[in-house]
C-alpha cells in the first residue's frame, strides 16, 4: 500500500531538505541540519529495514553503521575492524525491472572474511538450502592453481522476520561444520548466523550485551518516536535512524522501497495460498485417514459379526448332535419298555 512521506513525518522532509546547505557549508552543518530534522520527525515510518531496498540502502550509504552492526553481530571490538568494503554495490534509486533483484549486501572484512547480508521477510520455505548455497558461493572463490589454504572464509547473514525451526526458537543462532558426535569443530571456513526478528523477546544475555536485540528492534522500529529513544542508547544506532531517516525523504529510494513491499504483497498472497492449499490438503489426508479408520472398523464389526454367527452355527450344529446323541439313546431304551 502507498504511504505518503506527509502523513509520516511531523516536519516535512524531502531531498532538498538535506542539499539546502550551501556550498560553502561545511559537512559537519549539513549533519546537524540533518541530525536536527530527525530529532523533530514524529509518526509512521514510510519503511523501515524490514524492507530489503532501505535495508540495502541504509548499510551501503552509510558505513559506520555496516560497521557497527557486524561488530556487533560478530561480537567484535571496533579496533579490530580494520576495513568494510560492499563488493556489490548498486545505484540507489535506479529502476529495477527483476522483481526476483537480489537486494543482499556482499562484504569484505578486513581485506580478508567475505561476509553475505541478507534480509528476508517472506517466508519462501526455502531459505535453508538458499543460505547454504549463498554461502558456499561465497567460499567458492579461488582461482585457478591457488592454494585451498588461501580461501577466504565465508560469513552469511540472514535477518528473518520468520521462526525457522518452530519447535526450537531462537533470537540469534550460529551454525558451524562440526562433528555430530563430540562436536569438534571441523573448520571456521563457513559460518551462518540467523536473526529472528520475529522473536527479539528470547535474546540471551550475550545478545544484548552486544545490543543484537537493539538492531533488531530498529529495523523493526515502526514510529520515529519509537527509533529516536533507540537511537539514544548507541551511536551506531544514532547514525543508523538520521540514515533511515535521510533515505525516507528520497523520493526515488522510496519508490524503490514500494516497488519492493508490492513484491512482498505478491509474495505474500503466493504464501496464503500455499497455506490454504497446505490446510486443505490435511484436511483431505484426515478425511481419508477418516474414511480408512471408519472402513476398519466397520471391517472389524463384520468380522465380529461373521465369528459370532460361526459361534452361532458351532452351537446349533453342537446343540443338534447333542439332541442325535439324546435320540439314539432314547431309540435303545424303548424296546425295553415294551417288554
Amino acid at each position: 500500500m502507498k504511504q505518503s512521506v506527509d502523513a509520516s513525518l511531523c516536519t516535512k522532509i524531502n531531498a532538498s531538505a538535506f542539499s539546502s546547505a550551501t556550498d560553502n557549508q561545511t559537512k559537519s552543518a549539513a549533519s546537524d541540519v540533518e541530525s536536527s530534522e530527525f530529532q523533530n520527525a514524529c509518526g509512521q515510518i514510510p519503511y523501515n529495514m524490514t524492507n530489503d531496498y532501505m535495508f540495502r540502502a541504509v548499510l551501503q550509504s552509510n558505513n559506520k553503521v555496516l560497521r557497527g552492526l557486524i561488530c556487533s553481530l560478530l561480537h567484535l571490538p571496533e579496533q579490530k575492524v580494520l576495513s568494510v568494503e560492499v563488493t556489490n554495490p548498486v545505484i540507489l534509486g535506479k529502476a529495477v525491472t527483476d522483481k526476483e533483484f537480489r537486494l543482499d549486501i556482499n562484504v569484505v572484512l578486513n581485506n580478508n572474511t567475505l561476509i553475505n547480508l541478507e534480509m528476508q521477510i517472506a517466508n519462501k520455505l526455502n531459505w535453508r538450502e538458499r543460505s547454504v548455497m549463498y554461502l558456499c558461493r561465497s567460499f567458492d572463490q579461488l582461482n585457478r592453481g591457488q592454494n585451498y589454504l588461501e580461501a577466504k572464509p565465508a560469513v552469511h547473514i540472514g535477518f528473518l522476520d520468520y521462526t525457522l525451526f518452530d519447535d526450537k526458537p531462537e533470537f540469534y543462532a550460529s551454525y558451524k561444520l562440526i562433528n555430530v558426535k563430540n562436536y569438534q569443530k571441523y573448520s571456521d571456513s563457513l559460518t551462518l548466523h540467523v536473526v529472528d526478528l520475529s522473536r527479539i523477546d528470547l535474546a540471551t544475555e550475550e545478545d544484548k550485551k552486544y545490543h543484537i536485540h537493539e538492531w533488531a528492534m530498529l529495523f523493526k522500529a515502526r514510529t520515529w518516536e519509537e527509533m529516536k529513544m533507540l537511537a539514544a542508547r548507541d551511536e551506531y544506532l544514532q547514525e543508523a535512524s538520521e540514515t533511515i531517516f535521510r533515505m525516507s525523504a528520497d523520493d526515488l529510494v522510496r519508490k524503490r522501497c514500494l516497488d519492493r513491499e508490492e513484491y512482498y504483497q505478491d509474495l505474500r498472497s503466493y504464501e496464503r495460498k500455499i497455506e490454504l492449499d497446505r490446510i486443505e490438503h490435511e484436511q483431505d489426508l484426515r478425511n481419508y485417514e477418516r474414511k480408512i479408520e471408519q472402513d476398519r472398523i466397520q471391517q472389524e464389526q463384520d468380522r465380529l459379526a461373521h465369528e459370532q454367527d460361526l459361534l452361532a452355527l458351532a452351537e446349533r450344529d453342537a446343540r443338534i448332535q447333542q439332541l442325535q446323541a439324546e435320540i439314539e439313546m432314547l431309540k435303545k431304551q424303548i424296546p425295553s419298555f415294551t417288554k
